[in-house]
């Protein structure tokens, strides 16, 4: 096989999704797996699927046509742009939106293929990333919407966390489902879904703290690393290392820790600090910022530290490992949530998957 590589455990994360499945059931929540933080490669999504999962979702285009085969509905996560709406309509049942104008498009485009295609009006409770914020906005563009013959509003959303980090709570939440009561009364239609977030609202549901109406999720970093993304907090009776990092060594060499010379911009423009601690083995992996950031990594051998890295070179510290790193040896790492992302979006970094 070849280096650096992703090796993903299939079992470990259809487990996972088992596990955070049942948990939202038990709240009457339904389930969209997210997908782009593997770029919906498909025996992962097989694996979300035998998990249990209800939706796939995913905020590129170019992954729900890799997901076309997969006949299970579909979400399009990333507000639409005007000139993907074809594809939107073609590849995605669902997908979420906060401007008339591209419901518009989508609406003509729907038509021509003679489809309904299916909306969920995102609500902005404060994260200020996407969503309706003035409420007559929302209510305006809904009497606008109405009027469409290739639409359908099925429900609202909201995204929390992710921007702003703003936490899902009790209040915030209940405010979406009076905005819900209210579309519902206001317009005389049921809507569907309400969809009350992503992984930062299993902190709640960890607490028993269901918000009655709440029913659809959108996950992605607590199915793949068994953790909520309120507070980092793991969850039970699940695994964190479905995805482990692995690279080889290119070169072990003792040198000094601090460069010797005049101190400029590094290959990334900025001024890099040095603290001296004498003369250090040194380790160089075949990787870089091409493939990942340098806070996204976690070394598995606790003796190593990383040190930094070049496009293509990471550097670490090797002395106080009790391993004899050598030439052709390989390192393994931990991923964070932004780590499995820029590894598994790079072309550059194998995928080992079983």
């Amino acid at each position: 096989m070849e280096y650096p590589k992703v090796k993903i455990d299939l079992n470990k994360i259809e487990h996972n999704v088992k596990v955070i499945v049942n948990l939202c059931k038990k709240n009457d929540i339904k389930v969209a797996g997210v997908t782009k933080v593997f770029c919906a490669n498909p025996k992962i999504t097989q694996a979300y699927i035998d998990g249990g999962i209800d939706y796939l979702a995913d905020s590129r285009i170019e992954n729900l046509i890799n997901l076309r085969n997969f006949n299970i509905p579909k979400i399009m996560l990333r507000l639409p742009m005007i000139s993907e709406v074809e594809k939107v309509v073609e590849y995605a049942d669902i997908s979420l939106n906060s401007e008339i104008e591209t419901i518009k498009a989508l609406s003509r485009k729907a038509m021509e293929k003679g489809k309904i295609h299916k909306v969920i009006l995102m609500i902005d409770l404060g994260d200020l990333r996407e969503g309706f914020y003035n409420r007559e906005d929302l209510y305006s563009s809904i009497e606008e919407m109405l009027k469409l013959k290739g639409v359908k509003v099925i429900g609202i959303g909201t995204n929390l966390t992710c921007y702003g980090g703003v936490i899902p709570d009790e209040i915030n939440l209940k405010r979406l489902m009076e905005i819900g009561r209210t579309i519902e009364n206001k317009y005389n239609i049921k809507l569907e879904i309400i969809s009350g977030g992503n992984s930062s609202h299993i902190h709640l549901l960890l607490k028993d703290k269901k918000i009655e109406g709440i029913n659809n999720l959108r996950l992605g970093e607590s199915l793949v690393l068994g953790r909520e993304t309120a507070y980092g907090e793991r969850i039970d009776n699940t695994y964190e290392d479905a995805f482990n990092l692995i690279m080889e060594i290119i070169e072990v060499k003792e040198k000094p820790s601090v460069p010797i010379g005049e101190i400029g911009m590094d290959a990334f423009g900025k001024v890099p600090t040095f603290i001296d601690k004498g003369i250090r083995k040194r380790i160089i992996c075949a990787i870089g910022r091409q493939d990942i950031e340098l806070d996204t990594i976690i070394p598995i051998d606790r003796g190593i530290s990383i040190l930094g890295a070049s496009s293509d070179h990471l550097i670490l510290d090797g002395t106080d490992s009790d391993k004899d790193y050598r030439v052709g040896d390989k390192v393994s790492f931990r991923l964070t949530y932004a780590g499995i992302l820029r590894a598994m979006t790079s072309e550059y970094v194998k995928k080992d998957i079983n």
